[in-house]
């Protein structure tokens, strides 16, 4: 479906995009936990290319895209490298960092959730799948580093932002509409509405007079 929209290499390029960025995000979270060289490239490997693994094995796409294209196995080692030596300078641009997250998020939510669809699942459960693509690998990272998953912790809104763009791309289909313009209008929304979230400080809602003042159980 989406190679109807995108030329090949345009969409393989975004997809290295999105796996460099998120594999820079887990290969800098392994760092601030001081893990080793091995530690940083496997938390780098996770991050970039977990919920993708996930959409494929369920979906029956096998092997994952992951196995049977070597640059998406090869960039989050790449990405690792990178952390490895140059951490201090990649920190300090954890800002860029973070709107290109943005991006790989709105990207692999759309791009999950279309390929899905082309497997055959129903409209609810692809976009739930295009969901789980976009922070699968987040929530993988989060439990190796034995953290609460963002997932289910949602601090300015991550979650949110993929299931919206993941649900216009599940209407434009049901409505017969899904084409280039649907699917950058998707990206654009998720994209943005994520930014807005980092920026002024968004979170989904908690637990129904829930004082915002209590203190969160560690």
């Amino acid at each position: 479906m989406l190679h109807d929209l995108f030329p090949p290499g345009i969409q393989h390029a975004l997809d290295l995009a999105g796996i460099f960025v998120f594999a820079t995000a887990g290969a800098l979270l392994a760092v601030r936990k001081n893990f080793d060289v091995f530690g940083i490239a496997v938390l780098a490997l996770v991050t970039a290319l977990g919920g993708g693994l996930f959409r494929d094995l369920v979906i029956g796409a096998v092997p994952p895209a992951a196995f049977g294209e070597l640059s998406f196995f090869v960039t989050p080692l790449i990405a690792a490298a990178l952390v490895f030596f140059l951490h201090p300078e990649v920190q300090r641009i954890n800002r860029a960092i973070n709107v290109f997250d943005a991006a790989g998020l709105a990207l692999f939510c759309v791009t999950g959730t279309t390929k899905a669809y082309e497997y055959g699942l129903g409209l609810t459960a692809s976009a739930a799948l295009g969901l789980a693509t976009a922070v699968g690998g987040g929530v993988l990272r989060d439990v190796l580093v034995n953290e609460v998953p963002s997932l289910l912790r949602d601090r300015e809104m991550y979650a949110v932002p993929a299931v919206v763009g993941a649900s216009i791309v599940a209407v434009s289909i049901g409505l017969d509409s899904l084409n280039a313009l649907t699917t950058a209008l998707a990206i654009v929304v998720t994209f943005v509405l994520r930014l807005l979230a980092m920026r002024y400080h968004w979170r989904a809602p908690l637990a129904w007079n829930r004082r915002s003042a209590v203190a969160e159980e560690p």
